[in-house]
């Protein structure tokens, strides 16, 4: 009895300690949506030039080919002139020049690698992300964030953007001091960026679509002239 006893107390202090985990893992972040167009081209081009820029400064995407870049509608010459900094060949893939080690002793943690992100965490994710930093003093890099709590990566653009205060109580960003762009611009840069995202996670989508409509029609056709095969063989049957 003592034993049987000694484990139920042994499992309530157990269940006590794990609920506040699942607690906190289920608190969720209210995200925006991410307004992305996949068939943009100039948005996808505008994301490539603010990936190459500010992301792939150390983050790598390592599946990701400079030269599928021409799916976007960019030419050879394109690509080498404006987008080539990290890489010698146009058929390299996008990798960063930081060290991984440095990184991790500067920042904590490595900087992952950003190839299939998307796919991972949302467009909608990575949309609320960008946009949620805000100045918070205890942290080593002095920059916090909403959809990422205690995040080891610093606001790479809070000078387009500017600086938010987050309010604990009300839950809300206030913009505080300007950047060089106005919000919706801001909003916007990131939404071509995360539109570039999603398009490098998965670049063969818009083709395999594109096929699957066909594939759809032929398999219709089909249909009707089994169909109507069907009706021929069996007419004269009964």
């Amino acid at each position: 009895m003592k034993n049987n006893m000694k484990k139920f107390l042994l499992f309530v202090s157990i269940l006590a300690s794990v609920l506040p985990i699942f607690a906190i893992a289920n608190e969720e972040v209210a995200l925006d949506k991410a307004p992305i167009d996949s068939s943009n081209k100039e948005s996808l081009q505008r994301g490539a030039r603010t990936f190459v820029n500010y992301c792939l400064n150390c983050h790598s995407a390592s599946y990701m080919r400079y030269n599928r870049l021409m799916d976007i509608g960019l030419t050879e010459k394109q690509i080498k002139d404006n987008l080539l900094f990290a890489a010698d060949k146009v058929g390299d893939p996008m990798k960063s020049t930081m060290d991984k080690k440095e990184a991790k002793g500067w920042l904590g943690v490595a900087p992952p690698d950003l190839s299939v992100e998307v796919r991972a965490r949302g467009v909608d994710w990575i949309y609320s992300y960008m946009r949620s930093f805000y100045r918070d003093n205890t942290r080593p890099t002095g920059w916090n964030n909403v959809v990422y709590d205690k995040v080891a990566m610093p606001h790479v653009f809070w000078q387009l953007q500017g600086e938010q205060a987050f309010d604990h109580e009300t839950h809300k960003l206030t913009l505080v001091k300007a950047g060089t762009l106005s919000v919706k611009d801001y909003d916007s840069l990131v939404a071509n960026l995360v539109n570039y995202m999603a398009f490098m996670a998965e670049p063969a989508k818009a083709k395999r679509q594109h096929m699957g409509w066909f594939v759809l029609l032929f398999l219709g056709a089909l249909l009707v002239l089994t169909y109507k095969l069907k009706k021929e063989f069996w007419k004269d049957i009964k």
